[in-house]
């Protein structure tokens, strides 16, 4: 049976490119209608044209009241935010001894606050209709941590804390909360790797192989519809077995 999302509206963060992409295709062929977000306004109405039923929104989700502007553009756009998909972050890695204030500090407002401020804004008009889906993007790293990424791994440990919480809240109003944890996903940063790197990680995989950005936008979907409405504060690692 085909997933069905005709009549609801989605918003994925971080989606004119890699996973977010993906994502924002697979719930456009699901029959949503999708906010399609990116920092470059063109840029983000060029994939929305090449998706088909979307529309290209610029934000700054660094910007508490740019998020927030976001989602009430969005709403005003298509009369609603069913669908909220955080999946945009960065990365500034370094050991901790060297790494910065400023460089902890943009990790986490990007990848964890910009969340918590998305999901504040969006929640109420789910809240109104009494259905909700908020799917949030962290990494196999906030699960067990990496060398190098203290900031990044903190801020994707922080989301599933983030989203456990909101799923205890939320949950009497039929608004469902999950996170979903990708492990090494080939886009155009694993493209820039050497082949020894890949087959150095491909080996630390079960499957041996790296995932692809649809591996992520099915889960995605799925839990965005009716037929995981019994699914809620759950953290899927969609990483090949790599830290079962």
């Amino acid at each position: 049976m085909k997933l069905d999302l005709s009549g609801k509206v989605a918003l994925v963060t971080g989606s004119t490119r890699g996973i977010g992409r993906a994502i924002a295709q697979s719930l456009v062929d699901a029959g949503a209608k999708v906010a399609v977000v990116g920092r470059d306004l063109s840029r983000a109405e060029q994939v929305a044209e090449q998706l088909g039923e979307a529309r290209g929104f610029a934000c700054d989700i660094s910007v508490p009241a740019d998020v927030t502007m976001l989602v009430q553009s969005v709403e005003d756009a298509f009369g609603s935010c069913d669908i909220l998909v955080n999946n945009a972050g960065i990365t500034k890695d370094n050991l901790m001894l060297r790494m910065k204030d400023e460089d902890w500090d943009a990790v986490l407002e990007t990848n964890l606050r910009s969340a918590f401020i998305a999901i504040r804004a969006a929640q109420r008009g789910m809240m109104k209709r009494r259905w909700g889906r908020i799917i949030n993007i962290a990494s196999v790293v906030g699960l067990i941590g990496n060398k190098g990424q203290a900031n990044y791994a903190a801020s994707k440990a922080g989301l599933i804390g983030l989203s456990k919480s909101v799923a205890k809240e939320l949950a009497s109003r039929n608004i469902l909360c999950n996170v979903v944890a990708p492990g090494f996903i080939k886009t155009d940063m694993t493209d820039a790797m050497t082949p020894e790197a890949v087959a150095a990680l491909s080996a630390q995989i079960p499957l041996e192989r790296f995932g692809t950005p649809e591996d992520i936008a099915g889960l995605v979907t799925f839990l965005a519809s009716d037929r995981a409405a019994y699914i809620t504060g759950q953290v899927f690692a969609v990483d090949g077995g790599m830290v079962m």
